[in-house]
Parts: structure tokens; sequence; C-alpha cells
């Protein structure tokens, strides 16, 4: 039962924390600078190892799926599959894996060093309170950023499977029937349906990290104890949210395709 009762009470601060930094978005307008900072900081521990990551998935995805296709003489449309692939899932995905063993980890140790050297508590005594200084910042900057990450490495991810898919001779399809496929298969929707994923992904990560770094206690081993939690539980929801998400997703639209 004590375990149960863990669980329940970890996932009530956890939504406790989510509501209250919602709340102090009213004063996201004063702390623009602060937001500013931490989106640039989103940008600079993710953008180069983005593009390498997503370049070489949209490459692999070609490469494995271009020679079955011509197969059966289907390999024009690799530019659809690739194209899909990389907005509905890989995309969101990926960029939120690679934002939470980054940026993720650097709030939790940030905000669990100022928890251990009691810098928070500091915090309260001037009567400032944690969730607007340090926690709301973070929870917008994740929020905006994320999605702006995903639509990068989505671009980035098509480029490399129109190199694959002109440069394998298994394929052999041009950059013009990559990219004219690839843009009758995507629609709107499918680049949204990332977004939406990559929106939820940016706020279980930026409210997970700053969670555990604000319940870091003991000394400097503790921090380090703290960031893996953090990572490891941020993963593991994004695969979860990812799921239901989806579900919801599809179920939408398979409603509005009935109506």
């Amino acid at each position: 039962m004590n375990g149960v009762t863990a669980f329940f009470q970890t996932t009530g601060e956890i939504l406790g924390l989510l509501v209250e930094s919602i709340y102090w978005c009213k004063g996201a307008l004063s702390n623009r600078e602060k937001i500013f900072r931490q989106i640039a900081e989103v940008g600079s521990y993710t953008l180069p190892v983005a593009a390498l990551i997503s370049i070489f998935i949209g490459g692999v995805l070609a490469l494995q799926s271009g020679p079955t296709l011509a197969l059966f003489g289907l390999q024009e449309n690799i530019g659809g599959i690739v194209g899909i692939s990389m907005v509905r899932e890989l995309g969101p995905v990926m960029a939120s894996i690679l934002v939470a063993g980054r940026v993720g980890s650097a709030m939790t140790a940030e905000i669990g060093s100022m928890s251990v050297y009691q810098e928070i508590d500091a915090l309260k005594t001037m009567d400032i309170d944690p969730v607007r200084f340090l926690v709301m910042p973070r929870f917008l900057a994740s929020f905006i950023a994320l999605p702006i990450l995903v639509i990068y490495m989505d671009v980035i991810g098509w480029f490399g499977g129109a190199v694959v898919s002109a440069a394998n001779p298994e394929i052999g399809v041009s950059f013009d029937v990559y990219y004219r496929n690839l843009s009758e298969f995507v629609e709107v929707s499918d680049v949204l349906n990332g977004l939406v994923k990559a929106a939820v992904f940016g706020i279980i990560i930026s409210i997970v990290c700053c969670y555990v770094g604000l319940k870091t206690k003991g000394g400097p081993r503790e921090i380090g104890t703290s960031v893996t939690r953090a990572v490891v539980l941020s993963f593991i929801l994004i695969l979860i949210f990812d799921y239901f998400i989806t579900r919801v997703l599809l179920l939408l639209d398979l409603q509005k395709r009935l109506m």
C-alpha cells in the first residue's frame, strides 16, 4: 500500500505543479526575457544533434522501405512514407527524447542544485514564488520550443530521405518525384497532429524535470540521482502518452471521415 500511496501522492504533486505553472503564465510578459533565454538554451543544446539524428532517420526510413517498394514497382511512393512517418511519429518522439536527455537533465540539475544548497528556501524567504521564478519560464519555453524543433527535424528528415532515395540505385527516385509524392501524401492535419504531440511532450518534460529538481534533498550525489530519475521518468511518460495521443487522434480522424 505504501507504493500505491506514493504513486498517487507523486501524481497529485506533479499535477499540482502543472496547474500552478499554468496559473503563473499570467506573468509571462514580465518574465519574457527568462522565457526567451530558456528557448534559446533548448535550441543551443539540441539543434546540431537534432539535425544529425533526423537526417539519418530519414535516410534509414528510405533505405529500409525503398528497395521493398521497388520490388512491387511502388518506389515512387517513398516520399509519402518517409514524410508521414516523420511528422506523425518519429519527429515528435525523437525530438522529445532528445530534449528530455539534454535540456530536461540540465533543468533537473540546475533546480536540484538550488534545492540542495537551500537557494529555493532563500527565494521563499524573499517572498519569491519558486514556481513563478523557476518553473513557469521553463514550462512555457518547452511548450513553445519543442514544436518548432519538431518542424526543424521533419524538414531535415525529409531531405535525408530524398538524398538516399536519389543516390541509391535500388530506389532511383529523383528529388522532384520524391517531394511531389510527399506533398500528395502529407496533409496539414498530419503536421498538426505531430505538433500537438510535441506540445504535450514539452509540458511533460518541463514539469517532470522541474518537479524532481524541486524534490531533490541531501548532498551533491543526490543531484545525479535526481537527473537520472527525471530523464527516465520523462522517457516513460513520453512513450505512454504517445500511445494514448495517437489513439485519440486516430479516433478523431476516423470520426471526421465518417461525418
